[in-house]
């Protein structure tokens, strides 16, 4: 059953906000264009239920940026014990010496240094979710 204290259109519009100025209490979208008269409106009409999800995807997205951002760290931190064991430092001497189980997590670190960081859209970053959008790729 929906929620009647939550409206999606608000909730997608938070998502969309750079939160009001201090020196003018003006709300505008990420991109700089100031919100019009009607999405203020819609803006100012957020409920308790609609601000907690905002700020429960918005910790999902922050992980998830750290994760992104850590990536290439504990990569290296991943392979010291692998280069460790190798008299010749080359990534693929590193590569043979793991296990199918080392291999997949070398793998999903690699995807992820590799991954730009997406923005914050409405829903991509749920707090529902159990997996980082990263692994969830198809």
């Amino acid at each position: 059953m929906a929620n009647p204290d939550f409206n999606p259109w608000i909730f997608a519009l938070l998502c969309d906000s750079d939160f009001p100025r201090k020196d003018t209490g003006t709300w505008s979208h990420r991109d700089g264009r100031p919100f019009s008269e009607e999405e203020q409106a819609l803006a100012d009409s957020a409920t308790r239920a609609e601000v907690e999800e905002l700020s429960a995807q918005h910790t999902q997205y922050m992980k998830y940026v750290h994760e992104i951002c850590d990536a290439p760290d504990v990569t290296q931190r991943f392979l010291a014990p692998f280069m460790e064991q190798l008299t010749e430092k080359k990534l693929g001497n590193a590569v043979a010496l793991m296990s199918e189980t080392e291999m997949a997590e070398f793998n999903r670190l690699l995807a992820l240094a590799d991954e730009p960081i997406r923005p914050f859209t409405p829903y991509a970053f749920s707090h529902r979710e159990r997996h980082s959008p990263a692994r969830a790729r198809s």
